[in-house]
């Protein structure tokens, strides 16, 4: 049975996306980065095994069509990492993340798919310089690049991720001053989304900031 927690304007769910998405109101985005289904876990790279990930069957595992279907119910706008790995409709307004210091054992690029009817766009991020940041999850995006994602939904007041994992998206939501639902079915990431999200929470958000800081180049294709 799904468990709730809420932290001040983040409602975490812990459970199954399949069965807690049924349970919620409409929402402006749905920003998410699923499993893509290609065993990423079952062959961890040195950099993994260095941070203490041991390989998961989660990744192994892809999202039925049909859940797609159901967040394009659920949200006005969606963005969805790994979006080249589905059989999603055709879109011209694909994201790219490109990693310029990335390893020869990771992609140089990231791609996601969008809703939205607007060019194609990059951003260039390196990924040393958000070591910091990282708490574990094998597939954890940079709070920089869910920001610039973010970027393209302003007017987007509720933000949903049906696979959270660590809490990315909703620390992002927390710094911009959004409104964040997002579920997990791991229990120790789980966890780690309510400190992560807890902890941005107290700092605050850009928009109560004098001076917010700059987001990462953007290149338009």
């Amino acid at each position: 049975m799904a468990e709730k927690v809420t932290i001040g304007n983040a409602e975490l769910w812990l459970g199954d996306c399949r069965e807690v998405l049924c349970l919620l109101p409409p929402c402006d985005l749905a920003l998410t980065d699923p499993p893509y289904g290609i065993g990423f876990a079952a062959q961890p790279t040195k950099w993994q095994r260095r941070d203490g990930q041991a390989p998961e069957d989660w990744d192994n595992m892809t999202p039925p069509a049909w859940l797609f279907g159901l967040l394009a119910e659920k949200a006005q706008e969606l963005i969805i990492w790994g979006g080249n790995y589905y059989d999603l409709p055709r879109s011209r307004g694909w994201l790219t993340w490109y990693k310029p210091d990335s390893p020869p054992s990771m992609a140089s690029i990231e791609l996601a798919w969008t809703s939205m009817d607007m060019n194609a766009k990059m951003l260039s991020h390196s990924i040393s310089a958000t070591n910091a940041e990282r708490v574990g999850h094998p597939t954890q995006k940079p709070v920089r690049v869910m920001e610039w994602c973010l970027s393209f939904a302003k007017d987007a007041k509720t933000v949903l991720d049906p696979f959270m994992g660590s809490g990315t998206t909703g620390v992002a939501c927390a710094t911009l001053g959004k409104r964040f639902v997002g579920i997990e079915r791991e229990p120790r990431y789980f966890e780690l989304a309510c400190r992560r999200i807890e902890a941005a929470q107290r700092q605050g958000s850009l928009l109560e900031q004098s001076e917010p800081e700059a987001l990462p180049q953007q290149l338009s294709l």
